[in-house]
């Protein structure tokens, strides 16, 4: 049975993304020790807020250099927010630096005159696979053109191609599904996403 630490750090949305890996059958606890967070055999890193405020508070808590170190040890999945945590630096609010566990930056959604494209982009949309999806192991047994839910102001661009292995179309291209290495990520939130989320975060627990 996975064994999971969920990296509090002020800014996640915890307890959704704690019940529904408890029910997928996880053993996992909410912390922001590196200590008790060393413990876990799998980390999750989810997020809702302002990219600076994030870094700022990992910062504070100790945890950039231990997430760092962690992903060479054991899987990491960023959600949401999250996710654009994964990268090098984001625009949100001037430049902010990232983890840098990816290589890319993240910038705001464009703006359009069209009411098809409000920001933040809120919702349920469908997921397009790249040639890379087959191997992330995240996106096993899940068809191409399944919706998921997002809410977001920000998209990563990816600076590695085969990072990205799948994309949601919103006036920009939106990454929605990341992986390299023992690093993922998903801009929407699998655990409001229904079976398709819940069988993500299931592949998640396989790894």
């Amino acid at each position: 049975m996975a064994y999971v630490g969920i990296i509090d750090y002020g800014m996640g949305n915890l307890h959704s993304v704690a019940g529904a890996l408890s029910a997928l059958g996880a053993r996992c606890f909410v912390s922001s020790s590196p200590e008790e967070l060393a413990r876990a055999d799998k980390l999750v890193l989810p997020g809702v807020g302002a990219f600076p405020d994030a870094m700022r508070a990992l910062r504070d808590a100790g945890l950039v250099e231990f997430i760092k170190e962690q992903t060479k040890l054991k899987p990491l999945l960023g959600i949401c927010l999250g996710m654009q945590l994964l990268f090098e630096k984001s625009h949100e609010f001037g430049m902010t630096e990232g983890l840098g566990l990816l290589a890319g930056e993240v910038v705001r959604l464009t703006e359009r005159p069209s009411k098809e494209y409000k920001i933040p982009h809120m919702g349920w949309n469908s997921l397009c696979y790249t040639k890379w999806a087959k191997d992330c192991a995240l996106l096993y047994g899940i068809p191409e053109g399944e919706h998921v839910y997002f809410v977001h102001s920000y998209r990563a661009v990816c600076g590695e191609p085969d990072t990205l292995a799948a994309y949601s179309e919103y006036g920009d291209e939106v990454a929605a599904v990341v992986c390299s290495g023992n690093v993922f990520g998903t801009q929407f939130h699998p655990e409001k996403s229904a079976c398709v989320g819940l069988m993500m975060l299931e592949n998640f627990l396989k790894l």
